[in-house]
């Protein structure tokens, strides 16, 4: 299923040391190839290794100071990523502004901007992660707590969904020896015409 390229900031929209823009779907390498620069302007990073980190600049070529940030560079290849499609995530200085202009470059050559909650939207719609799982996405960044972090990971970890098919596993086997031991039961769950 060909998807649009998706990108975001993936750090809070405030200075800080580090900010994260982060690049997934079919053309996220194309898109990085076209606004990375290594130190020695060589290096193509479509052509590298899976789960790779790569030091250059972010540069638009269009713009008389063409060079945006200094950066390092996370390649990682489908189906080994969160969203189970190519992704890239650009570290960059966290200042607003910097963040910004990247995001606003890594879309003028080619993604689109992601609606809230895509990255986690695709990666159930690629069988990632279950519904449970994302519903718990949320409650892991809002928990307040040691107990609502604890519980929010462990829902995001499966238990949930783990304990709903060990239940249900369970009462298709009462269900099976209660038919079983007890035959006049069967008409009670059988279809009617």
């Amino acid at each position: 299923m060909k998807t649009d390229t998706i990108a975001a900031i993936a750090t809070a929209m405030t200075n800080s040391g580090i900010g994260i823009i982060r690049i997934s779907g079919e053309d996220a390498f194309t898109v990085i190839d076209r606004i990375y620069q290594s130190k020695n302007g060589k290096k193509k990073l479509s052509e590298e290794k899976s789960h790779t980190v790569h030091y250059g600049y972010i540069v638009d070529d269009t713009k008389e100071n063409k060079i945006i940030d200094e950066v390092m560079v996370l390649i990682m290849r489908a189906p080994n990523t969160y969203t189970r499609e190519d992704t890239v995530e650009i570290d960059c200085h966290g200042g607003v502004y910097v963040m910004k202009r990247i995001l606003e470059t890594v879309i003028k050559y080619g993604a689109r901007p992601a609606e809230p909650g895509e990255f986690t939207k695709r990666a159930f719609l690629n069988g990632r992660i279950d519904l449970s799982q994302a519903e718990s996405v949320i409650d892991v960044i809002n928990s307040k707590n040691e107990f609502a972090l604890k519980s929010s990971l462990s829902q995001l970890s499966g238990s949930v969904s783990e304990n709903i098919i060990l239940l249900f596993s369970c009462w298709i086997i009462i269900f099976s020896v209660s038919v079983f031991v007890y035959p006049s039961l069967k008409p009670l769950f059988s279809p009617t015409t």
